[in-house]
C-alpha cells in the first residue's frame, strides 16, 4: 500500500520533473548569457523581458478573469459553488478565494492568483450542466490544488526565461542580418551559434515550457484527489468535460491562457501531445483511477 502510495501520489516525481525541467529551462539561458552577454542591448531586453513577466504575474488574476469575462458572483446567486470551494478552501488552510463565472456554454474552470491569499476561481456557465456536485467538487479541488502549490509562480517564471531566450533569439538574429557579430574576435565562429541559437533554442525553451505546464496538471490532479479522497470524482469530470467540450468548443480560448483551464480549451489544435499544455485525458483519468483506493486514507493531509 505505501508503495502504492509513493507511486501514483506523484507529488514527489511530479516536483523532481518539474524542477529538473526548470533547471533545463535556466541552462538553457545561462549558455546563452554565457556566450553573448557582452551585448548591454541584450542585458537590456533580459531585463525588460523580465520587467513584463513580473508585471504579468503581479496583475495575472486580473487579466485572466477580464480576458475571459468573468464576473463576480455572490454566495446568494451559487450558494453551492461557494459551499464546495468554501469547504475545500478550510481544508487546504487557505483564504477563500473570489468565486467568478465565465458567460459560456462549454464546460470549463480553472484559477488564478498570485498565491492563496490572492486567488480566483473561475467556472464556465456550461460547467454545471455537466458535472454533479462530486465531479463538481474534483473540479474545483483541482484548481485550488494549483493556487496552493503556486503553479502561477512556477508556469511565470517558466514563461518568463522562455521569453528572455526567444528575446536573445531576436536579439541575435537582427545581429546576424546587420554584421553585428562579425568583430567578436574572440568568437570566430560566433555568426554560426548565434543561428544555431536564433532557430533552435527559441524551440526548445517552448518545449521544456509546455513540459512544465503538463507536469503541473498531473501534480494538481494528484493534489485534488488526495484533497477530496476521491479521485474518480475528478476522472469522471474530466472525461465528462472532454466529451461535452468537443460538442461545444470554447469560444474565448486563446494560447495565452489555455495552460490555466482545467481541460484544454484549444484541445485538437496542438497535432502532437508534446505540443499541448496538457496531458492527454487519457492519461490524466488513467492515473486517476489507479489512486482508487490508496489516496482516500491522506485526504486530510495538506501540503501532500
Amino acid at each position: 500500500m505505501a508503495r502504492a502510495l509513493l507511486r501514483f501520489d506523484g507529488m514527489a516525481t511530479t516536483a523532481a520533473r518539474t524542477a529538473l525541467l526548470m533547471a533545463a529551462l535556466v541552462a538553457l539561458l545561462g549558455i546563452g548569457g554565457w556566450a553573448f552577454g557582452g551585448s548591454s542591448g541584450l542585458a537590456l531586453m533580459i531585463v525588460v523581458g523580465l520587467a513584463i513577466n513580473v508585471g504579468a504575474y503581479w496583475f495575472s488574476d486580473r487579466i485572466a478573469l477580464a480576458a475571459h469575462r468573468a464576473r463576480p458572483v455572490s454566495r446568494a446567486e451559487a450558494p453551492e459553488l461557494y459551499a464546495i470551494v468554501e469547504q475545500l478552501a478550510a481544508r487546504v488552510g487557505m483564504p477563500m478565494p473570489s468565486i467568478h463565472v465565465i458567460p459560456s456554454d462549454s464546460p470549463n474552470a480553472f484559477a488564478t492568483g498570485r498565491g492563496p491569499g490572492h486567488a480566483a476561481v473561475a467556472v464556465t456557465e456550461g460547467l454545471f450542466g455537466v458535472v454533479d456536485r462530486r465531479q463538481l467538487t474534483g473540479v474545483l479541488a483541482h484548481e485550488l490544488s494549483h493556487v496552493a502549490n503556486r503553479d502561477v509562480l512556477i508556469a511565470t517564471v517558466a514563461a518568463g526565461i522562455a521569453g528572455v531566450i526567444s528575446t536573445i533569439g531576436y536579439v541575435l538574429q537582427w545581429g546576424l542580418l546587420l554584421g553585428g557579430l562579425g568583430d567578436r574576435n574572440d568568437r570566430r565562429d560566433s555568426p554560426l551559434v548565434a543561428l544555431a541559437w536564433v532557430i533552435v533554442a527559441p524551440i526548445v525553451a517552448l518545449l521544456l515550457q509546455l513540459a512544465i505546464s503538463r507536469s503541473r496538471e498531473y501534480g494538481a490532479d494528484t493534489s485534488g484527489a488526495r484533497l477530496t479522497g476521491d479521485p474518480e470524482g475528478l476522472a469522471d469530470a474530466l472525461e465528462r468535460l472532454e466529451a461535452s467540450s468537443r460538442k461545444r468548443p470554447y469560444e474565448l480560448a486563446g494560447p495565452a491562457t489555455a495552460h490555466l483551464f482545467l481541460v484544454n480549451p484549444l484541445r485538437g489544435r496542438a497535432m502532437l501531445s508534446w505540443l499541448s499544455t496538457h496531458p492527454p485525458i487519457e492519461r490524466r483519468v488513467a492515473r486517476l483511477r489507479a489512486m482508487s483506493g490508496t489516496s482516500r486514507r491522506s485526504a486530510t493531509r495538506w501540503p501532500p
